[in-house]
């Protein structure tokens, strides 16, 4: 096996171990993060069994997608400008960034079929993320229940960018709670995924009930910038 390859399989394995360890009978879905990940290095991972590609930016993804072996779904991560909501919905199947009702205007007014989103929390409460207010949540939710051609699956966030892991889990808690409210208030949604977790987080992200993970440097190596 190649280098990702052996990366993939510990990124795997550590998601059993840490499944096994809290007792959850359930399964993470795994998000292979390719930011900055030339398309060799992509098919290398989908050779490998990766199964979802996350991209944080729109352009980037139709640089990619055509060179990408075919059969793997493809999530938005990052932020998306409505100005790139076009090009954005021929690509990803999952919108996993919406923290504004404006962004999903122009979703509607574009979308061919149902868009599967999630709502991004800002959990950290740090100005330089994107993400609703945890507070502001149902609000948001509420507005956008009125556009037909959406289809709120759940939740995101990212973790506080430092390694006290105190505050790490704080942040995952509380958008848990979060999920866990927005189910049992919207019994009518398929609310599925709490999407949190990265390289550096996952295995807290999944004791704190996280069961989709978006991986990275984990799996393909240092980024080149």
């Amino acid at each position: 096996m190649g280098i990702i390859a052996d990366n993939l399989k510990r990124v795997q394995e550590t998601i059993e171990e840490t499944l096994s360890k809290t007792g959850r009978k359930d399964s993470v879905t795994l998000i292979a993060v390719t930011k900055t990940v030339d398309p060799e290095g992509i098919n290398e991972a989908i050779e490998a069994g990766i199964k979802i590609i996350g991209e944080n930016r729109v352009q980037e993804a139709r640089d990619k997608f055509d060179k990408i072996k075919k059969g793997v779904t493809w999530h938005l991560i990052g932020h998306l400008q409505r100005n790139k909501v076009k090009h954005a919905l021929p690509i990803f199947s999952m919108i996993q960034s919406i923290d504004k009702v404006e962004t999903v205007r122009e979703i509607e007014r574009r979308a061919q079929k149902l868009v599967d989103i999630l709502i991004e929390i800002n959990s950290s409460g740090e100005e330089s993320k994107y993400g609703v207010n945890p507070d502001q949540v149902f609000k948001l939710v509420d507005e956008i229940l009125e556009y037909k051609m959406i289809n709120i699956k759940g939740l995101m966030t990212v973790g506080p960018l430092t390694t006290d892991e105190k505050e790490i889990r704080k942040a995952f808690s509380l958008t848990r709670k979060k999920f866990d409210e927005m189910k049992d208030r919207y019994k009518e949604l398929d609310i599925t995924y709490l999407s949190m977790g990265m390289s550096g987080d996952y295995p807290i992200a999944i004791e704190e009930g996280s069961n989709m993970v978006r991986v990275g440097t984990a799996i393909f190596g240092p980024r080149n910038y």
